[in-house]
């Protein structure tokens, strides 16, 4: 059973990762190369940068984001949490399948 200390960091990932486009910055960077803000832009896709401004400053703050000179890229446990959420991609793929097989009503 988790403890409510394990419980409450849980809940605060979950809504720092919630807050709009959180997740798409995160993925955006998971290759390990470096993006500068107008290429993390495109590659969201759709986000102004004050949103994609306030993004990356909550993921600093947060420390799964830096930022070098040749722009911005996950840290060590950023990178942690991307590749926990790799699963992901593959439950998403299995999802998606089982989506496309249910009867249209």
């Amino acid at each position: 059973m988790n403890s409510a200390k394990e419980s409450g960091a849980t809940g605060q990932l979950l809504e720092l990762l919630e807050a709009r486009y959180a997740m798409r910055v995160l993925w955006a960077l998971k290759d390990g190369h470096a993006q500068t803000f107008r290429l993390l832009q495109d590659s969201v896709g759709s986000i102004t940068p004050n949103t994609l401004n306030t993004r990356l400053k909550e993921l600093r703050e947060a420390g799964l984001v830096t930022h070098a000179g040749e722009g911005y890229l996950l840290t060590p446990i950023g990178g942690e949490l991307l590749k926990r959420l790799g699963d992901l991609q593959v439950f998403a793929g299995k999802w998606v399948q089982s989506q496309n097989k249910k009867p249209r009503s």
